[in-house]
């Protein structure tokens, strides 16, 4: 068992990298170029607000998957603009390559399983796959169009990409979007784009968790994580590490929750573990938050998400157990990882850890919290903080 966490652990930790790849589009505030580890939250966004648009056939779960794991291979090749000359074929080959590699690190029936995944999104043949590929081309054009300051390069990039680039396949799949973007760029446009347009402030709005930044330093100490590529790679945490929850879940339901559970801090900000917190105060702002931020839904979606939320912050049904249980881990291995990191700021002993960490981790996953704990106790003996 210990070595089927190692394995597991081992490609958490290389997903982690995935929030060096920058690319090229904005964050909606035009301060600075998003990662590809944000833009993968923000499509898995994407694809549970606008469900209900898809096809009737479309299965959102696992188009949330693809979207979760689409952009892994970029931590080996990198990402490659639209609009720059480039051998397409040989960056396919090259990222089938990464692809063997990064969901090799895993065990082979979930290292199997997630590059199947990946390749059907890469083949684009699938009802699930062309969802998920739609959502990929119509995401960083709203981005744009919606942008404070927008760079006019980047526009050109839009108009270019929709009259003939891949973005010209929304038209026939994904025609409301299409429509809108059209708008947007000053075309004259008759389609109703009500039930796409309805979703798009919430969307935009949940860009602003780009900008919340957390107590965790990523695994390599250059920078703070922030929120959104947080709650994707906690996504992949709850994914991987499913079989060793000791409660019986709906993991399509954990990951929706964490998909969700921190859009709160873009109105209450973050609360580290181990800082000095009012709860109750906390508590007031974050729940004022959900109402706000979920409240720029339809009322259908505002009503659903909000008890999905409120069943993650209670942890009382089987499902918000283990998502709150590995919501847990992994700023723990990033802190093993960047040599300490939020433990050093804050002065955190062993003991702390187990208290404030442990004993949670245990009431859904007991075993990942026997190999996480046997990883770091070595660290906090050698620091003399046990």
């Amino acid at each position: 068992m210990n070595e089927r966490l190692a394995a597991q652990f081992e490609f958490l930790q290389e997903a982690d990298k995935l929030r060096n790849v920058v690319r090229s589009n904005l964050v909606l505030d035009c301060s600075r170029c998003e990662n590809s580890a944000e833009h993968s939250w923000h499509l898995a966004l994407y694809a549970l607000i606008l469900a209900p648009l898809a096809a009737p056939e479309v299965q959102i779960s696992r188009v949330i998957k693809m979207l979760l794991l689409h952009d892994l291979v970029e931590i080996d090749v990198g990402d490659h603009p639209i609009h720059q000359a480039t051998d397409w074929q040989k960056v396919a080959q090259a990222e089938e390559v990464a692809a063997q590699r990064l969901f090799g690190l895993l065990p082979d029936d979930l290292g199997s399983e997630m590059l199947d995944l990946w390749r059907e999104f890469e083949a684009n043949q699938s009802i699930d796959a062309i969802f998920a590929k739609q959502l990929d081309r119509c995401q960083p054009i709203f981005q744009t169009l919606y942008g404070i300051d927008p760079v006019p390069e980047h526009l050109e990039i839009v108009k270019g990409n929709i009259d003939g680039g891949r973005a010209a396949s929304l038209e026939q799949n994904f025609p409301t979007a299409f429509a809108h973007a059209s708008l947007l760029l000053g075309r004259p446009n008759t389609l109703d784009c009500t039930a796409f347009t309805s979703r798009l402030p919430f969307l935009n709005e949940a860009d602003q968790l780009k900008h919340v930044l957390r107590a965790t330093l990523l695994g390599n100490g250059s920078r703070r994580e922030n929120s959104a590529e947080h709650s994707w790679h906690i996504m992949l945490y709850a994914w991987v590490l499913a079989e060793h929850s000791i409660v019986e879940i709906d993991i399509n339901r954990v990951m929706q929750m964490l998909l969700l559970h921190d859009l709160v801090e873009i109105d209450a900000g973050d609360a580290p573990i181990h800082g000095e917190i009012d709860h109750t105060e906390m508590a007031a702002k974050e729940e004022a938050a959900a109402k706000r931020l979920f409240g720029l839904l339809p009322e259908a979606q505002n009503v659903s998400f909000t008890a999905l939320w409120h069943e993650f912050e209670a942890a009382q049904s089987n499902d918000a157990i283990y998502a709150k249980s590995i919501d847990r881990v992994q700023p723990v291995l990033l802190n093993l990882k960047n040599g300490g990191g939020s433990w050093i700021e804050y002065s955190v002993s062993l003991a702390q850890v187990d208290s404030r960490v442990g004993d949670k981790v245990k009431l859904g996953a007991p075993r990942v919290w026997d190999f996480v704990r046997s990883q770091i106790e070595p660290w906090f003996v050698s620091q003399g903080r046990d």
